[in-house]
C-alpha cells in the first residue's frame, strides 16, 4: 500500500514538473526587433580642457610626481640642414670676334653701288658731249649738270674750259674716245693728294687719329668702321669714346669695338672729353697699341663755344705727342652747307683728311671736287652703304669709273 502510495506521488511530482516547464516556455518573453542604425553620427564631445590656474584630474591610483620626478622624452636631433642649390648664373658671352673684310680693292668691290646713285652725273655728261654739233646751248647744259653735282663753280669752269680745247683738236667723237676723254679730265679735277690715312706716330707711341663732325654725319659710326678698317690691315687700336655730349654715343662705340676685339676708354655721361682723350692715348701708350681713335662730340658749327672746347680736346691729347690725322666727317647729302661746315672745323684744328659719307646716297658726287677745293685737304675715305665694311678709301680711278661706266 505505502508502495502503491509512493508511486502515485512520483507519478504526480513528474507530471507537474512536465507542466511547468511547458508553461514557462509559452510565457517567455519576445525581443522587439533590433532598431536599423541611425544614419546620423554620433559626436561625443572631448573631454573638457582644465581652465587657467586649475588642475588637470589625476587617476586616485597613481600618486602625483614633482617636476623633477617626471621623465621627459629625450630632445630629438636638430636635422641637419637642407642644402640649397643656389642658381647658377651663366655669365653673357663675349661676343665673337669678326674678321673685317680686307680694305685693299673695296671701292672697287663697292663700284655697283656707287654707280647708281651717281649715274645722273656720269651718263649725263656723255650724253651731252656725244651730240653731233656741240653748240653754246650744249656746253651751257654740261655746266649746268655738273654745279647740279655740287662740283662748284670754279672746278667746273676749269673742266668745261679743258673740255672744249680737247674736243676741238680731237675732231672725231666715238663714244669710246668720248668716255677716255671725259675719265681723264675727272681724274685730273680731283686732283692728286696723299690719300694715305696716317695712323703711324714718328716716335715710339702709338698713331693718334682724332674724328671731328657735327651731329647726324656719322661720325661715331664712321669711327667704328675705321676700327675695323685698321684691324682688317693688321693694326691693334683703342678707342676713346670722348662724344659724352651725345646720349649713349660711347654704348655705340664700344659696341664697334667689341666686335673687332678693341678697347674702348669712355667716362661718365656728361663728363670731360679732353680727359677721356686723354686717358684714351695715355691706355693706347700702357697697351702699346698701333692706333688711338678719338671719337669727339658732335659740335653744331653755330656752337662757338663747344668748338673751343674741341680745340681744347686737341691740346690735350697733345701733350702725349703729335696728332697724326685729324679726319673731318661729312655728310655727301648737305651739298653746299657741308662746306660752310667744312670752313668752320678748319679754323679750330688742323683737318688733315675728309671722310665723305652716304655718297651711295646721292647725286651730288661733285662735292668730293669742291671739299678738297675748299679745304686744300684730300678725301680719303668714303661710306657707301650701313654695312660694317662699306667705309672704303678713296681712289679716284675707281670713283670715276662708276660715275661714267665702262
Amino acid at each position: 500500500m505505502e508502495l502503491i502510495l509512493a508511486v502515485v506521488i512520483a507519478l504526480v511530482v513528474a507530471v507537474a514538473v512536465t507542466s511547468g516547464l511547458v508553461i514557462s516556455g509559452r510565457k517567455k518573453k519576445q525581443l522587439p526587433p533590433a532598431e536599423p542604425p541611425s544614419t546620423t553620427p554620433t559626436i561625443t564631445a572631448p573631454p573638457a580642457e582644465p581652465h587657467v590656474g586649475e588642475e588637470a584630474e589625476t587617476p586616485r591610483e597613481e600618486p602625483r610626481r614633482t617636476v623633477e620626478e617626471v621623465e621627459l622624452p629625450a630632445e630629438a636631433a636638430p636635422e641637419a640642414p637642407v642644402a640649397v642649390e643656389e642658381p647658377v648664373v651663366e655669365e653673357p658671352a663675349a661676343p665673337e670676334i669678326e674678321v673685317p673684310e680686307p680694305t685693299a680693292g673695296r671701292l672697287v668691290r663697292l663700284r655697283a653701288r656707287l654707280a647708281r646713285s651717281q649715274n645722273s652725273l656720269g651718263k649725263g655728261l656723255l650724253t651731252l658731249l656725244s651730240r653731233e654739233h656741240l653748240d653754246e646751248d650744249t656746253w651751257e647744259e654740261i655746266e649746268e649738270t655738273l654745279l647740279t653735282a655740287d662740283v662748284g663753280v670754279a672746278p667746273t669752269q676749269e673742266l668745261v674750259d679743258r673740255l672744249r680745247e680737247r674736243v676741238k683738236v680731237l675732231g672725231t667723237r666715238t663714244p669710246d674716245e668720248l668716255r677716255g676723254l671725259l675719265r681723264e679730265e675727272l681724274v685730273a679735277l680731283l686732283g692728286d693728294f696723299d690719300r694715305t690715312v696716317h695712323t703711324e706716330s714718328p716716335e715710339d707711341t702709338p698713331g693718334v687719329v682724332m674724328v671731328v663732325g657735327v651731329n647726324g654725319t656719322g661720325k661715331t659710326t664712321t669711327t667704328g668702321k675705321l676700327a675695323r678698317v685698321l684691324v682688317a690691315d693688321g693694326k691693334s687700336v683703342v678707342l676713346g669714346a670722348a662724344d659724352t655730349f651725345r646720349a649713349a654715343a660711347a654704348d655705340q662705340l664700344q659696341t664697334w669695338g667689341e666686335r673687332v676685339g678693341a678697347r674702348t676708354v669712355r667716362g661718365p655721361e656728361g663728363g670731360d672729353p679732353a680727359s677721356i682723350a686723354f686717358d684714351a692715348v695715355k691706355e693706347g701708350i700702357a697697351e702699346k697699341a698701333d692706333v688711338v681713335l678719338i671719337d669727339t662730340a658732335g659740335r653744331l658749327h653755330t656752337k662757338t663755344g663747344l668748338m673751343d672746347e674741341l680745340g681744347k680736346v686737341k691740346r690735350v691729347v697733345e701733350k702725349h705727342g703729335p696728332l697724326d690725322e685729324i679726319l673731318l666727317v661729312l655728310d655727301a647729302t648737305t651739298g653746299q652747307n657741308g662746306l660752310i661746315q667744312a670752313r668752320v672745323f678748319a679754323e679750330v684744328v688742323d683737318i688733315t683728311g675728309i671722310v665723305l659719307t652716304k655718297l651711295d646716297g646721292t647725286a651730288k658726287g661733285g662735292i668730293v671736287v669742291a671739299v678738297q677745293r675748299e679745304l686744300g685737304v684730300p678725301v680719303k675715305l668714303v661710306g657707301l652703304g650701313e654695312g660694317p665694311d662699306d667705309l672704303a678709301p678713296f681712289e679716284p680711278g675707281a670713283f670715276v669709273d662708276a660715275l661714267i661706266g665702262d
